[in-house]
């Protein structure tokens, strides 16, 4: 009784080879695919990562410039620009830059995008403003200039 057990557990194996390889091979291409993808993970989180900093770093060099810029002036027009600067620069500096697990890191970076528009409309209807000031201020010096010279170098 003891042979029929055995050539069984033979044939049970040359049966059962292709499971047991399709199983292997299954084991080895989980493990591969789990290495690959975490190293593809990392590559594009950083990528990534880098992006959203460069954007970020952008809009804080923007806004601090401009508050720079902008005279300190109290009017309302002033008030509400410097108030918008501010809001900017404020939410970049409260923006979770070592945490990129934060739930609401997609919404905040949002938030910025959008208030950075706002900021950019209010300069461009601040700088349309100021342009035809600065327009006569430079047809004025150029035509000073071109007297000036034309007193001192004077044609022959």
């Amino acid at each position: 009784m003891a042979a029929p057990s055995s050539s069984y557990d033979m044939f049970d194996e040359i049966v059962m080879a292709e499971d047991r390889f399709h199983g292997e091979g299954y084991q080895e291409g989980y493990a591969e695919g789990s290495h690959a993808g975490a190293a593809e993970g990392r590559r594009c989180g950083c990528l990534h990562g880098a992006r959203v900093g460069s954007e970020i770093g952008s809009y804080l060099g923007f806004a601090l410039t401009w508050q720079h810029l902008l005279p300190k002036c109290t009017d309302d027009k002033n008030s509400k620009k410097m108030r918008a600067l501010d809001s900017l620069i404020g939410m970049i500096q409260k923006f979770p830059y070592e945490d990129p697990t934060y739930e609401k890191l997609q919404d905040d970076l949002e938030k910025i995008r959008g208030k950075f528009k706002q900021v950019c409309r209010i300069k461009l209807l601040f700088l349309a403003q100021n342009s035809i000031a600065f327009c006569k201020y430079f047809i004025s010096f150029c035509s000073q200039s071109k007297n000036a010279l034309s007193q001192k170098f004077p044609k022959r």
